[in-house]
């Protein structure tokens, strides 16, 4: 008759915390023979707790013993640094962190230019919540200067289209809760993204590379809750005051630079958007009749003053913001490749944005030769495409970036443009770098051009199409 082998010792890895290797040893004691394989998950989010997760999911027992000591469900985190915005959402994972990883939770904000209504009783809602504190920060400058504005100079537009409102606000808000989670002495971070989205790659990829030792709490690739009901239940069973705010139809981000739209009807792309679903722009239909003219002053391919006032990059897309708005100016809707591979529908307001881009590329048309332009807008490419992947910190964005600067050293000068029902003409354009020459150009006779000289360049840029034509024809 055959043996029973013994099983096999199994050394805990050495990755897990203290409470993590005590979950480890009871779980493995009593369930030795039926142990096949304990590795932790690859780390995403709080991955590495996961070995925690299988040994507290199978021993009930362990839930609450552990949970007596001041660790959580899933395991034990000191102190947590959450993205928050008063939502719904945000309002739960507070007293679900706690719960989970028995942590102390100090709350975010970031005012990204978002509107004074997303801020008011913040405070008050985060430390009704179970927060111990809330820590608000105003990055309204810091996110048009480092990230709006090197994506305008750079031309970067993601799909041919959008030009990049979220995607370059997050990891300006990820770098400042890096930040705080260094003054608190936070040894965690989390956010409110789903598992669907873009949102939690930029986040994320943000943390890892300004401290990569931050521990990653995601919610809502690991919570039970799956919808608002759900939320709702949860909030009243911890006790914390629901938002009693209407329920918008629509998914919206909004920041200095955009607004955006998604959920509802627009799920369908057959479906037309409802005119009142719009805020930062009229319609069309409804703009003034009578067109404006504007005049943007730009410094190396950047934005510094409107109509010859110098401005603050803020304070100039917020002007910006308002005169494209009343216009009908900046509104987009696509149908764009998310990064995690579905394809999603999506409406943009991008008024001031609109209009910077529209300044920033027609004057580069004077002060860049055709073969500079051409490369530039070939990195363009490239480079929204880092920034729609949350690859911010990148150095291969940072190094492209430096190209930018370098080309557009000489793009300084000044574009008038014209505002009319939704559309944008440029109507003048001036450089003290401007590479276009009237005494060349003109059709007047120039003793720089002589145009028989025409004659031998066309016989030679021609000459492969006409020897691969007199092979064709035999002669």
């Amino acid at each position: 008759m055959a043996q029973l082998k013994p099983c096999a010792t199994i050394t805990p890895p050495s990755s897990l915390h203290a409470t993590e290797h005590v979950l480890f040893n009871r779980f493995w004691k009593s369930n030795t023979c039926s142990f096949k394989e304990f590795k932790p998950k690859a780390s995403v989010g709080a991955g590495r707790l996961q070995v925690v997760n299988a040994a507290v999911h199978s021993d009930a027992n362990v839930e609450v013993s552990e949970a007596k000591k001041g660790s959580g469900l899933r395991g034990k985190l000191n102190k947590v640094v959450l993205a928050y915005s008063g939502g719904l959402d945000t309002s739960v994972i507070v007293p679900w962190l706690r719960e989970n990883y028995g942590c102390d939770v100090v709350c975010f904000t970031a005012d990204v230019g978002q509107g004074i209504k997303e801020l008011d009783g913040l405070e008050a809602k985060a430390k009704a919540s179970g927060a111990s504190q809330l820590v608000v920060k105003d990055l309204k400058e810091e996110f048009v200067k480092d990230y709006v504005y090197p994506c305008l100079r750079a031309g970067a537009i993601y799909e041919r289209k959008y030009l990049l409102g979220t995607s370059m606000a997050r990891p300006v808000i990820a770098k400042a809760m890096v930040d705080v989670a260094k003054e608190v002495g936070a040894d965690a971070v989390a956010h409110g993204c789903t598992g669907k989205g873009n949102d939690q790659v930029r986040f994320e990829l943000t943390f890892f590379a300004l401290n990569p030792k931050l521990n990653i709490v995601a919610p809502w690739r690991e919570w039970d809750i799956t919808g608002r009901e759900d939320a709702i239940e949860y909030a009243k069973k911890h006790n914390v005051p629901v938002p009693v705010t209407k329920k918008s139809i629509y998914s919206r981000d909004r920041n200095l630079w955009h607004l955006s739209h998604e959920g509802d009807i627009l799920e369908d792309p057959a479906n037309e958007p409802q005119k009142d679903m719009y805020m930062m722009s009229v319609d069309p239909e409804d703009a003034p009749d009578q067109a404006e003219y504007l005049e943007i002053g730009i410094e190396s391919g950047l934005p510094i003053s409107l109509n010859g006032k110098p401005l603050s990059p803020a304070s100039l897309l917020a002007e910006l913001n308002e005169i494209g708005g009343r216009h009908g100016i900046g509104r987009i809707d696509m149908v764009e490749n998310r990064l995690v591979g579905m394809k999603s529908r999506g409406v943009y307001e991008t008024p001031g944005g609109t209009i910077l881009f529209a300044a920033a590329r027609e004057l580069e048309f004077l002060t860049l030769d055709r073969e500079t332009i051409q490369v530039k807008d070939s990195l363009a490419l490239k480079y929204a495409e880092l920034v729609y992947a949350g690859r911010w910190f990148d150095p291969l964005r940072e190094s492209m970036d430096a190209f930018m600067q370098k080309i557009t050293e000489t793009t300084t000068g000044s574009v008038t443009l014209k505002l009319y029902k939704g559309s944008v003409t440029v109507t003048g354009r001036k450089s003290p770098f401007s590479l276009y020459r009237q005494d060349i150009s003109s059709f007047e006779n120039s003793e720089i051009y002589d145009q028989a000289d025409a004659a031998g360049f066309i016989r030679l840029y021609g000459l492969p199409m006409r020897v691969r034509a007199m092979l064709e024809q035999g002669i």
